[in-house]
Parts: structure tokens; sequence; C-alpha cells
């Protein structure tokens, strides 16, 4: 009779997940359960008898009343983010559980879409970066640090210069017109990504929409990738989203203070290198003997213009490049009481440029408070002021910029004139002259806050009001004096602008989270938002100045000015819910609903679904039974998010402007098209995904396919001219980007004084154009050398193909795409992209008791560059008063000679399948080739780090918590074929559609940082 007792409540245990106590007496225990850390209550711990799901969950004050068997043997209490505690029961019946802080648990609860949620649940492709895996990394922008740390991401420094443009793309460029950058939250607020700045020496992207944040004060960064993700943000969301997390204090915490200061020394790793004076000469001379001989003249009746063994050397690149100093000054504060937290920090950031005059300041500063006002409402802000300096100088690869100046003119003319002058060619200013009499400041100011309460209705139910508001302004003056070019004919130009854009968000949002007898729980959300951008600028102008130190504009003797004005709003409704049974299934979904004031009556609204599964297979018996994983989950999702930034607020209004006047009578005529119909560029995404870890969670692997496709594309359809108009704003067109990513993390070893970890991501992306209604081409200096073509990548190069150089002429042989025996401009083809094939980085960190040693690579491989110093500089003496890279040395000389470059020759001719004259610039229809596109693949030792912790007898002497030296090196090895000084760098980056130029750009610092770091 016992055995069929203990049959049935065997088979009841298994139907009920409970573990039954019919035979045995109840009795009654309470009890209070808080954080072993500060004593601060826990509300909504679980506690129940181990082995049994009748449970309860604590109150407000952490209390818990419960009944147990009287049989019961342990008590288990678990909560999220803290260890799993196990009490024995005997025969108390009050009890004080303490829960200790689980760093792994905290790291499986993150933030998504106006939530937070357990990652083992969670079916989109989140990634969370922490303050320790990043910290080691001596950047001062906060994107920068995420360069190699998360597969699915790729991000790129366009330029050396300090505070400079980022390209930062999640899975691939989505668009062509409409913005390809991520959405950036910081603490709930949304930042925006306008462009401010007026002045620009190039094509590169100015500025960096995060620069203005401390890296310092960051928590924790997750990016979320997949449509199920960002699906949440409707129209925001379409380029993935970058939730960043700022630290703030603990309840009953002691106050700490932290010091934090660093200095570092940055060079370039490699320099620009010209041809000598005599070599120079020497060149110039034979491309005058080869032109003659092209022309059917007699080479020795030719004058020759130089004799190269009486010309000097003048090195301009010395006065170019300089050994940069970078100083950083951080000092926090953070704690709390009873009701309150608080995280309080400074700082200061002052970085030169390697390369004069460029440099880069900071001062910030950033308050987060929270206030538990009683048991239902808590009150907080958040709160970043900053305010910016950058000297915009050497941004420029354009003719009157500081590089191009030192690296163009010939070596063999002298830098000054004989009366101590400076001296000019052409049309390239004295470099020096720039170096010491540009004067293109920008400073910035800039407000990042919200306030927010929320409040608990129940236990499950909490309602979080939250305004926030991103307030950038940027004023520009800009000086000309009359030892320039751009002041010289003028006698002195100066411009001033004055830009600001103000973001102003209110959300409001509901949020429901419940577990029903611990095998069914329910997260939901329901919420709104209110969007208002208002973007401004004022600019003015003055030329004719009485002398170069007076530069107001209002002593200018011609003054002008403008001003202009635009406005958006953006209305959304959102809910969110997912289910999860017995911690092993979860399934959810998600709609906003986003009303866009920028597009037409007709199409305002756009919808924005999501759904996603997750199946936690480690909680199955059958994989259990197995002994091999420690955790395995598959999830699925799909979803559509929008887009609607990048294009004007106006774009789909008919506009009328002046300045049609007839005779003397002003008029006004149409300047745009209108188009009711214009909506969302929207972009559907499928994503599936696998994590397990094996060897007791030593070894931990991710696993992610994705295919995203968008399409009514935002573009500028060309219309007939007859309309009176060229263009016309459509939807129209589509983009494909799909891959992999794979992510490993390893625990090498694990013993209390020796710990290394290892951290490999990899990502594949493949980008195409689907659909396109004709090609559109653009490139460097309007050459049409980078074209959109359905069927082909984003970025593509359409150059000339170089197949040879003819051994016996010397000549340039292009391949003939048409047959028709000449090469002509129907003869560019698509020859490469600048999309790399995979990105990637691995990272090992190795602690050894007080020391701590971090090493990080990050690699590119397949994409492609435009190298348009050689384009210039290896152009066979075609250009006056341009001088030589060593590479031209390499040219063919005589018959026989096996090389990549032709002759040198000024002859234009009329170039065919033969070769013809090969390179003559501006004249010669194949002087644009593939010659000059080159492989930018590398891998680069991007930072090594090396700490020492002060030991705590010596510390407690001292009266500090804590006392750290550190030391760290970034850019130390590169390896590549790339010929250029980087082969990480982008000049057009100020257009998403023409990466992978490189002209006259500042390189990658080598940088050796020292600092101390103290806690009080």
């Amino acid at each position: 009779m016992n055995r069929l007792v203990r049959v049935v409540v065997l088979c009841l245990t298994l139907l009920t997940g409970e573990r039954l106590y019919s035979q045995d007496p109840l009795r009654t225990i309470s009890g209070v359960v808080t954080n072993a850390e500060n004593g601060e209550p826990l509300s909504g711990a679980s506690v129940s008898p181990k082995g049994s799901a009748a449970g309860t969950f604590t109150k407000e004050d952490g209390s818990f009343t419960l009944q147990v068997p009287s049989n019961a043997k342990k008590l288990q209490v678990s909560y999220a983010g803290y260890e799993t505690a196990d009490t024995d029961l005997g025969s108390l019946t009050q009890f004080e559980i303490k829960l200790k802080s689980s760093s792994r648990q905290l790291e499986d609860v993150i933030v998504t879409g106006y939530s937070t949620q357990n990652k083992r649940f969670i079916a989109g492709s989140i990634v969370s970066v922490n303050a320790d895996d990043i910290r080691n990394v001596p950047a001062s922008s906060v994107n920068q640090l995420l360069q190699g740390k998360a597969a699915g991401v790729q991000v790129t420094a366009n330029s050396g210069v300090p505070g400079g443009g980022i390209t930062f793309r999640v899975r691939g460029n989505n668009s062509i017109n409409a913005a390809v950058d991520p959405l950036y939250i910081v603490d709930g607020v949304i930042i925006s990504n306008t462009e401010l700045f007026q002045t620009g020496l190039g094509q590169q992207k100015q500025s960096n929409p995060i620069a203005d944040l401390n890296p310092a004060d960051i928590q924790n960064i997750q990016i979320l990738k997949d449509a199920n993700a960002t699906a949440i943000y409707g129209s925001l969301g379409a380029n993935g989203v970058v939730i960043i997390t700022t630290r703030r204090g603990k309840l009953n915490s002691d106050g700490k203070i932290s010091l934090n200061v660093s200095h570092g020394w940055s060079d370039a790793t490699k320099k620009f290198k010209l041809v000598t004076g005599p070599e120079n000469g020497l060149l110039v001379n034979e491309a005058r003997i080869n032109t003659a001989i092209d022309q059917g003249i007699d080479p020795s009746t030719i004058v020759l213009p130089y004799n190269p063994d009486t010309l000097q050397t003048y090195d301009r690149i010395r006065d170019l490049f300089r050994v940069a100093n970078t100083s950083n000054y951080e000092l926090s504060a953070q704690g709390g009481s009873e009701k309150s937290t608080y995280f309080a920090s400074i700082g200061y950031l002052k970085q030169e440029g390697i390369v004069r005059p460029s440099n880069f300041e900071r001062f910030s500063a950033r308050l987060n408070y929270d206030n538990y006002v009683n048991s239902h409402v808590k009150i907080g802000t958040s709160l970043n002021l900053s305010r910016t300096y950058r000297n915009v100088s050497v941004n420029d690869n354009s003719p009157t910029g500081v590089i191009n100046s030192a690296i163009f003119p010939r070596s063999f003319l002298p830098i000054f004139n004989a009366d101590g002058s400076y001296a000019r060619y052409g049309s390239f200013d004295n470099h020096i002259a720039l170096i010491k009499n540009l004067d293109n400041n920008a400073v910035g100011w800039r407000a990042i806050g919200n306030v927010f309460a929320e409040i608990t209705l129940f236990r499950e139910l909490k309602f979080r009001s939250s305004y926030s508001l991103d307030y950038n302004s940027l004023y520009e003056n800009n000086y000309s004096n009359t030892l320039i070019s751009a002041g010289i004919a003028s006698n002195g130009s100066a411009s001033s602008n004055e830009t600001k854009n103000t973001v102003f968000v209110a959300d409001q949002v509901l949020t429901y989270i419940k577990t029903f007898n611990r095998k069914h729980s329910v997260n939901a959300l329901l919420g709104n938002s209110f969007n208002n951008v208002l973007y401004q600028n004022t600019n003015a102008t003055g030329q004719g100045f009485p002398t170069n130190s007076i530069k107001a504009i209002s002593a200018a003797s011609t003054r002008s000015g403008s001003s202009s004005q635009d406005k958006s709003k953006l209305v959304s409704f959102f809910g969110k819910a997912s289910y999860t049974y017995d911690g092993k299934y979860t399934i959810d979904g998600s709609l906003r609903a986003d009303a866009s004031s920028r597009f037409g009556t007709d199409n305002r609204w756009g919808y924005f679904p999501s759904g996603g599964i997750t199946w936690r297979a480690s909680q199955e018996s059958f994989v259990q039974d197995l002994n091999f994983f420690d955790d395995l989950k598959f999830r699925a999702s799909a979803g559509l998010s929008g887009t609607q930034l990048g294009i004007g607020s106006y774009a789909s209004q008919g506009f009328w402007a002046s300045g049609a006047n007839y005779l003397d009578l002003p008029g006004i005529a149409p300047s745009q098209l209108a188009n009711p119909a214009l909506g969302w560029e929207t972009t559907r995404q499928v994503d599936l995904g696998t994590e397990f870890s094996i060897l007791d969670n030593r070894l931990s692997f991710t696993v992610d396919y994705y295919n995203k496709y968008t399409y009514d594309l935002l573009l500028e359809r060309p219309v007939p001219s007859r309309s009176g108009f060229t263009v016309y704003q459509d939807n129209f067109g589509a983009i494909r980007n799909k891959g992999w990513e794979v992510s490993v993390h390893s625990t090498n070893i694990n013993t209390s004084d020796f710990r290394w970890t290892t951290d490999f991501n990899i990502s594949w992306n493949k980008n195409r154009i689907e659909r396109l209604a004709s090609d559109i081409a653009l490139g460097a200096s309007g050459r049409n050398t980078s074209i959109m073509r359905q069927g082909f990548p984003i970025n593509s190069f359409q150059l000339y193909k170089q197949l040879y150089v003819d051994p016996q002429t010397g000549n340039a042989v292009y391949e003939d795409v048409n047959k028709d025996g000449i090469i002509t401009s129907a003869d560019r083809q698509i020859v490469g992209n600048a999309n790399p094939h995979y990105t990637g980085g691995l990272t090992n960190t190795i602690s050894y008791k007080a020391f701590d040693l971090n090493f990080f690579f990050y690699f590119s491989q397949g994409n492609k560059i435009m190298n348009m110093q050689n384009f210039f500089l290896v152009h066979g003496g075609t250009q006056a008063n341009i001088g030589f890279l060593p590479k031209q040395l390499e040219r063919w000389q005589k018959p026989g000679d096996i090389t990549d470059i032709p002759r040198l020759t000024t002859f234009a001719g009329n170039p065919t399948v033969n070769g013809g004259a090969s390179n003559n610039y501006g004249g010669n229809v194949a002087s644009l080739s593939s010659r000059y596109l080159e492989d930018g693949s590398f891998i680069r030792l991007r930072n090594v780090s090396l700490s020492y912790n002060i030991p705590k007898s010596v510390t407690s002497r001292l009266h500090l918590s804590s006392l750290r030296a550190y030391v760290q090196a970034s850019n130390l090895i590169t390896i590549s074929k790339y010929s250029g000084l980087d082969p990480e760098v982008s000049s057009q980056g100020g257009n998403q559609n023409t990466a992978g130029y490189d002209w006259a750009t500042v390189p990658q610092p080598r940088t050796l940082l020292v600092g101390l770091n103290v806690t009080f």
C-alpha cells in the first residue's frame, strides 16, 4: 500500500511540477529577504520549500509569510540578479535571508525596448557590452570603444582626427538616401544624429553624435540588432539600436569618490613619403622627353627644364606631423541613502591631433539621481552637460587643406621665398601658412537629460512617465586672412554659423510583469511617445577687413546673412508582450504605430510588427541526459522596422521659391514637386539564432543568421526636364543585407590566482541592391568612380580595368568591355567595393594576482580602397607643380620592363585596347583605373593594457578603497598590403555611399598612455 501511495505521489508530482506533502502537517514561517551588500529589502523575491512549486513572493518591505510542510528540510529563495539561497529550515519560524549579487545573473538582465528582460528568454538578437569590457580601450568616443566587441557591428574611424567622424553600421548599409546610423539612446534619451557642422575642407564626416559623452560614465551598452528587438522603436530602429546606460548609485551604500588621471602620447606609424628633389626633376624631364616622342618631335631638340644634380629637397612632411599629447581627468562620486541614490561626475579631455593644427577638447558633467518618495513612487533624473571645442583645419582632402598643401607641391620647390614670405605654388597654399593662420574653430554645447516618475500601481503593474531633451548647439567662427588663398582676393574673409538641434521626447509606458504558479510568466508593456525636432541655423559672412587682427564680421566692408528653420514631429503608440512557460518556451510580439510629419497625408502612418519564439532546450530532460550542454537555446524572430530620417522635414510638400523675377518685378516659381503619397522606407528582417555553453559554462557560443530586406527606399527619382523639375522624392528601390555572426567566449584557466579568458567574434555580411530605377554615379570630387547599380553592392567602384602595362610600349592596356576597339566611358566596369567580406575581433584578458593584462586584435578582410594619393601623385607627369610619390619611380622606362605603372607622358592621344597614351589627368578617359584600387584588408593589434591593483594592505594605510595604475597602448601593429598610411580610412565619409576613399587623410594614431585610478 505504501508503495502505491508513493507511485501516486510521484505521478502527481510529474504532472503538477510540485512536490506533495499531503501526509505531512503544515507549519507557518515568516521572514525578510534583503540585499546582502546594503541591507535593502528585496520586493518580489521567490520563496518556497526546496523541491516544491508552492511558494510565495516577498512584499514591498521584503517580508514574507508561508506555510511549509513540517518535514521540509530547506527553504529556497531566488531573485533576478542574485544568487539563489538555500536555507536550513530546522525548527525555526523566523528567518532573515540575505542574497548576494550575482554578476552572471546581472549580466543576464538586460535593457531592451522600454523595459528590462532576462536574456535567457529573449527571442531577439542583442549584444551586451559591460564597462569592464571596454575600460581598457583608450578612445575619446563611446562608439569607438565598440569596435570589434560585438558581432554584426562594424565601427570605422573615418580618420585619425580627434573628435572626428565615425562610421557605425549594424548588419550592413540599409539605405541610399535615408539615414543609416543606428539609434542611440542614453538613459532613455533619444540622441540626435544630425550633423551640425557647416564648415568643411573636404567630404569627411566632421562629427560624432556621441562624442559629447564621457566613456567613463558608461555602465553597460546593449546593441539591438534584429527586428524583434528593434521593432518596438518603429521608424527609429531600422538601422539597429544602441542603448547606453550610465552609472548610478545604490541604496544604503557608502559614498565613494573616484579620481582617474591619464596622459598619453601619440604619433603616426607611417607618414607620407615623397621623391627627393633630384628624383622629382628627373621624372619631370623624362615626361617632357616622352611627350615629345608621342607628338612626333625630335627629343634632342627639347630643352629640359631641370638639372637634377642642382636641385635641393625640401621636407614639408616633418612640419605636418607631431607627437600629440592627450590629457584626461575624471572625478566621480556615487552612493545612496535609505531612499535615494546619486552618481555625479566631471571630466576634462584635451586631445591633440598628430597632424597640425587639429585638436579636440571636451568638458563634461553628469548627474544621475533617483529618489524613492515612498513604497509606490520613484522619481529621478539623468543629466549630461558638455562643452566641446574643435579645430577642424585638417579634415581636408581638398586642394586648400593642410595635408594636400604639404604633399602636392614638388619637393624641389622652396617653402619660403627669398624675402622670407610664404611660397605658394599654383592653387596650393603654403602648408606652414595654413598651420599658423587657419582659423576654423567650432564650440559646441550639449545638454542631454530627462526626468521621470515611476509609480507602482500594484506589485506587477508599473507606470512610468518620462520627459527627455537633447539640446545640441554648435557655434563656428572661421576667418581666412590675407596670408592664405581663401582670404587674399577678398582682403580677408570670415563666416559665422550658429546651428541648433533640439529633440524633445515624452514617453508614457505601462509595464506588467507577473509569474503565475512558477510556470507561467508574462512581461507586457503599453505606451505612447511624442517626438518633436527643431533645427535652426543662422549664418553670416563678411569680406574685406581693415587688418588681419580684426576678425569680427561687423568690421567687414561687405556683409551678408541668412537663417533657416526646420520642424518635424513623430507620434507613436506601441505595445509588447511575451509569455514564458516553465522557463523553457517563450513567445513574444510587438506592434508600433508611427505618424510622421515628414510624409504625405496619404501615407503618414506606418505600422511595424514583430514576433519571436525561444526554446531553452537545455531545460529538457532529454538534453540534460546528454550531460554535454550547460545551456542550449534556440530562437527565431521576424519583423518590420522603418526609416523616416535622412530626408528633409518637408520632403513630401510642394515648394515655391522667390527669385523668379520678370524685368524689375519680383516673382516666385515652383521649386519642389509635392508627393502626398510619400511614405515609409521599411526593413523586413528574419533572424535565426542559437546560444549554447559547455564544459561547466567555460565555453559558450552564439550563432546568428539574418536576412534584411529594405524596400520602398526614399529616393529622388529623375523626372523629364520638360516638367520644370529634375527630381521627385518618391519610394522606390530595395536593398538586401544577409549574413552570419559567430561569437565565442571561453574561460581558459580559472584558479584563485590566475584567470585567462578569450572573446572572439566574426561577422559576414553580403550587401546587394535588389531594385533601382537607374544607376546613381558619384565619387570623389564628381569623378563618378562610385556607383549604385541594381545587382551590385552599395559602395561599388566603377573604373577602367587595367589589364597590364605593355612591356614594349610602356602603355597601359585596359579591358574593352563593349569590344568597339577604343576605350571610352562605356568601358568602365564595377571592379570591387568598399564593403568587407568579414570583420571581427579577438580579446584576451589575463589576470594574475594583482596584475591584469588585456590585448585586443581587430580585423577586416575583403574591402577595397581607392587610393587617391596614388591617383594624384603617381600621375605620370601630367600635372603642373604636382610632385610624385616614390612609387612613380617604378614606372616603365624601356622595352622589356615589367611593371604596372605606365610610362611618363602628358600626351592624351586616343586610348585603345592596345594601350594608347596611358594616364593623362583630365584628358585621358582611362586615367581613373583599377590600378589605384587596392586591397584594404588588415589585422591590427588595436589595444594592449597592463594594470596593477595596489594591495589592500597598502591602500588601507593610505585610507583608500582602491588604487590602480595602468599603461595602455593602441594601434601598435597593423598587418596590411595597403600601400597608403592606414587601411582604416574613409575620407569621403560625409556621404554614406562613397566609403573606401583615401585622400589626404590623417591616419589612426599610435598611442601610449599611462594613468592612475584612485577610489576614496
